[in-house]
């Protein structure tokens, strides 16, 4: 019995060490507080890192793409590259501002005759919009900027104190900027398949919505994100856990019947198409979704016609198989704007503008404005 008593106490003795050499590794509650703050601020600013888009590769820049193609400088310091179409500046007798689509650049102009540029005497200007190509980016961009840069690149080009605007797509939406801030310096202008805010006050609730409806479900987080936080429309498009923009994406689900028998069309693209985003795809594709589905100081459908005295002419053209913007919306504005020509192709996709004729019917209708 005693042994087994002595056994015990020793046993309680060591248990007791042990107990003591645990609590002196306790850390002090005030210590646990401030490791989990710090551990917390690492965590932010590691989530903050992660959504930080990369910084643009200006072009003609250290280390940054070479400048190939005619620029203007602004009178903000940006450069804006432009090609020129058609007759020279000094025989012309229409000239016209191009404004290219998502994703796309100067060179993806619309494919007008150059029997009809000829005939009629038009010269064509396409410019890389801020970002694209070899324009810098703008990071200020808003729903006004694009257009006066159209106001300044037309005036540095001396192309007279009324030209004609037409825009293909997110181009077109632009046009709407251009009607609203320099209907002054419009001779007509013509909308190709624009883009849609969904946030447009002017758009009725359900028009609103059955548009919205009609995107597939990835498109439609893409433009509520580029909508309501527009600080995560790079991180979204760019990460691996959800499912980016359709558009960007490249997916076929978004590619009508009419537009796939357009594929060919495309093959001159891949001479250029690294330029395209070349200096950084948010400010250029993911700055277009931030403007474009952004909150607008107007909408469309409060616009008043430029053209009071019929001196000029605004036309809208849609494909009725457009699966890349529906074609309810336009109808509404159309009927909401009666001063607008709108032309409604049957069958017809997102990409119509590239079937044969129709680039000469566009500006044909323009300049006759019919």
């Amino acid at each position: 019995m005693a042994v087994h008593r002595k056994i015990s106490a020793a046993s309680a003795r060591a248990h007791t060490r042990k107990a003591k050499q645990g609590n002196s590794f306790r850390l002090p509650s005030g210590l646990l507080g401030k490791i989990s703050v710090v551990l917390l601020v690492g965590l932010f600013a590691w989530a903050y890192q992660s959504i930080q888009p990369p910084p643009p590769r200006i072009c003609g820049s250290l280390g940054g793409p070479h400048v190939t193609s005619s620029r203007i400088k602004l009178k903000d310091g940006r450069h804006l590259a432009y090609k020129e179409h058609g007759v020279t500046n000094s025989r012309a007798k229409y000239k016209i501002m191009y404004i290219h689509g998502f994703d796309s650049c100067r060179h993806d102009v619309l494919p007008v005759s150059q029997e009809l540029m000829d005939e009629l005497g038009v010269y064509l200007v396409s410019f890389d919009r801020a970002g694209y190509g070899e324009s810098d980016p703008n990071l200020k961009r808003t729903v006004k900027s694009t257009a006066m840069d159209i106001e300044e690149l037309a005036d540095k080009l001396e192309m007279g104190s009324k030209y004609y605007v037409i825009g293909f797509s997110i181009g077109g939406q632009v046009v709407w900027s251009c009607l609203k801030y320099i209907p002054h310096r419009l001779a007509g202008a013509a909308l190709i398949a624009p883009v849609i805010n969904y946030w447009w006050p002017g758009l009725p609730a359900n028009v609103s919505q059955e548009g919205f409806d009609k995107q597939l479900e990835p498109d439609k987080w893409a433009v509520r994100v580029a909508h309501y936080a527009p600080w995560l429309t790079h991180w979204w498009n760019t990460q691996k856990w959800f499912p980016a923009s359709s558009v960007v994406a490249h997916s076929p689900y978004i590619i009508s019947t009419h537009d796939k028998e357009l594929f060919s069309r495309f093959e001159a693209r891949k001479q250029y198409e690294m330029q395209i985003t070349q200096q950084g795809k948010f400010v250029s594709l993911f700055h277009d979704m931030n403007i474009g589905f952004g909150s607008w100081e107007f909408s469309p459908t409060d616009l008043k016609t430029p053209f009071p005295n019929n001196e000029g002419s605004v036309h809208l053209w849609h494909g009725d198989d457009d699966l890349i913007v529906p074609v309810g919306p336009q109808r509404y504005i159309a009927e909401k704007l009666p001063w607008i020509h709108y032309h409604e192709v049957t069958g017809a996709g997102h990409m119509f503008l590239l079937a044969d004729g129709f680039g000469d019917s566009i500006v044909k209708s323009l300049i006759h404005g019919k």
